[in-house]
């Protein structure tokens, strides 16, 4: 048995078949998508090891494990896979700990689904997390019950579900380098009020942070440090899932509705990575999933201009470790693809992007309003100025047409129900999306995928109001034409980007494909429901010839 075992959401243990975009499965709301079909589009878990241990984690969870591996024994620290946990909670274990990223589904994505559909149905992240923790509270006996990771703020909604399941507390924030203490002083019933607090911090709209004191959380102490320093934070020991490693921590950009931009920029360094990748390598992962925040702001230069020779040393560095055949950033803004394709082109060309081998990237796009962009993601286009080097609309144009070129895809997201939103704002992003959907670069057709999010204001979250969330039509015109295009996307590549045997893709393909059509075709009975002209919403901004290569010039000229 282990002094301290620790595991994760379930939902963050799959491989979703390896398909873009199937790891938001579990934001579907439970009644509209059959068990037996999210089992089979979930894939497969995260294998046992010999001894029962996971042998592939999630990084938050890898990061705590090596933290405590500091001041305490490997056999003291456990990672079980969900199938072992009860071969390692026993009489000895003091603390048990989740990671979570959705437990009660008021995500973005997970309420959005709840929008659209208009149903109020325990979305499929939730009911996986109350499997999980009915499952560990039938063994756990007398062992403190410990849960953290970014989804810790939905208890700060809703408290009483920390009670329900009998959970002794909520950890907010980054404890990477406080990891050994505050277990052992959980165990022992005796939290230092000199390092930590008990109760959480938020942030009002203007982003102002504030603390509320509650015995049911901890975080660390106001007036102190509130994250670790690049030193303090430990380097993994085992493998993550999907070869996930962080390269640095925070953005900078300050987005308004981001509660990331708030936190201080630190970069690993080359080396420091690379180890990381080692241990991923030597479990036997050929793909290093570069995480951070904003991966073209790696160690940048002023006003955010990009840093040829630290993000191409980057590259060099991850694809030199052994074993190491393919690797992507996870998120990044479209604006230095429209401004520097020549930085595009050369880290292309060092991690060996081409037509077999598609590079991913997330990009909150938000929006196809520049009215917006200007009001709520004012530094998102930097160092690009919206006015001299293009419109909003034609810099993203520019970054996806140069994304493209050298094989590269973004995973847009966009936002509805934003602060001062407009229906023309709306179909301002209608307009973009179509755009996007009918381009081209060098004779192929634009790759992007594109979500739409609900932002729902915690207000009406913390009212329980939540069946009056109601979208709008232009707010389902977006949903409308980015679902459309996914289903286009679905279409054209739902076979050639899936893993397994060839019986297994077509499988998985086949159901991607009626998935995305059916998933249009439902949204679009949903439009005409509601009076929306869908033909308006398919041929939305197409009649306006963009003259944009002409206008977005490089930032650096």
């Amino acid at each position: 048995m282990a002094k301290y075992v620790l595991i994760s959401d379930l939902t963050l243990l799959y491989n979703y078949r390896n398909f873009p975009l199937l790891d938001f499965l579990p934001c579907a709301p439970s009644g509209s998508i059959p068990g037996f079909l999210y089992s089979f589009l979930k894939g497969s878990e995260s294998p046992p090891m010999e001894n029962g241990e996971a042998m592939f984690s999630p990084y938050s969870v890898r990061k705590i494990e090596a933290s405590l591996l500091k001041r305490n024994r490997r056999e003291e620290v456990a990672v079980p896979h969900f199938d072992y946990i009860d071969r390692f909670i026993g009489e000895d274990t003091e603390v048990i700990g989740i990671s979570t990223m959705d437990p009660l589904g008021f995500g973005p994505l997970t309420m959005s689904f709840a929008a659209l559909l208009g149903k109020n149905d325990e979305a499929w992240v939730k009911k996986e997390w109350e499997f999980l923790l009915k499952k560990i509270n039938a063994v756990k006996g007398r062992s403190k019950l410990v849960v953290g990771g970014p989804g810790v703020w939905e208890f700060t909604v809703m408290p009483e579900e920390l009670d329900r399941f009998d959970v002794d507390y909520a950890v907010q924030g980054e404890i990477d380098d406080l990891a050994p203490e505050l277990f052992e002083q959980i165990s022992e019933g005796s939290i230092d009020r000199n390092l930590f607090f008990n109760g959480y911090v938020s942030y009002d709209e203007s982003f102002r942070r504030f603390s509320k004191p509650d015995e049911r959380f901890i975080s660390r102490r106001i007036g102190t440090r509130m994250y670790p320093t690049l030193d303090e934070i430990p380097e993994i020991v085992r493998p993550s899932m999907k070869g996930l490693t962080e390269v640095m921590r925070g953005c900078g950009i300050g987005c308004d509705f981001c509660e990331v931009t708030l936190r201080p920029l630190r970069y690993y360094s080359v080396e420091k990575i690379k180890r990381e990748i080692e241990v991923n390598a030597k479990a036997g992962l050929q793909s290093a999933w570069l995480h951070s925040d904003e991966i073209f702001a790696y160690m940048h230069g002023p006003r955010f201009e990009p840093n040829f020779e630290a993000i191409t040393e980057l590259f060099k560095g991850v694809m030199s470790v052994k074993n190491i055949s393919h690797t992507n950033p996870t998120h990044g803004r479209i604006s230095i693809p429209a401004g520097y394709p020549d930085l595009i082109k050369k880290v292309s060309e060092i991690i060996k992007a081409g037509p077999d081998n598609w590079i991913g990237i997330q990009v909150g796009l938000e929006t196809g309003s520049e009215r917006l962009a200007k009001l709520h993601m004012p530094n998102k286009t930097l160092p690009l100025r919206v006015g001299p080097d293009g419109s909003w609309q034609e810099i993203v144009w520019m970054g996806v047409y140069n994304l493209n070129r050298y094989y590269w895809r973004p995973a847009f997201t966009v936002q509805v129900g934003q602060m001062e939103e407009t229906d023309e704002d709306n179909w301002e992003t209608v307009a973009l999306i179509n755009r996007l959907s009918n381009s081209e670069v060098d004779g192929r057709p634009f790759e992007f995928t594109v979500t739409p999010m609900q932002n729902v204001p915690l207000g009406l979250i913390k009212n329980r109001e939540l069946k009056s969330l109601k979208l709008t039509k232009s707010q389902l015109a977006v949903y409308y034409a980015s679902y459309r295009h996914l289903a286009k996307m679905a279409a054209r590549d739902a076979y050639s980007e899936g893993a397994g045997n060839p019986l297994s893709r077509l499988g998985a393909s086949l159901l991607i494909h009626m998935g995305g059509w059916f998933m249009m075709k439902f949204i679009e009975d949903i439009c005409k429901k509601n009076g929306i002209d869908v033909e308006k919403v398919k041929n939305y901004g197409l009649g306006n010839t963009m003259t944009i290569t002409s206008r977005v010039r490089l930032a650096q000229t």
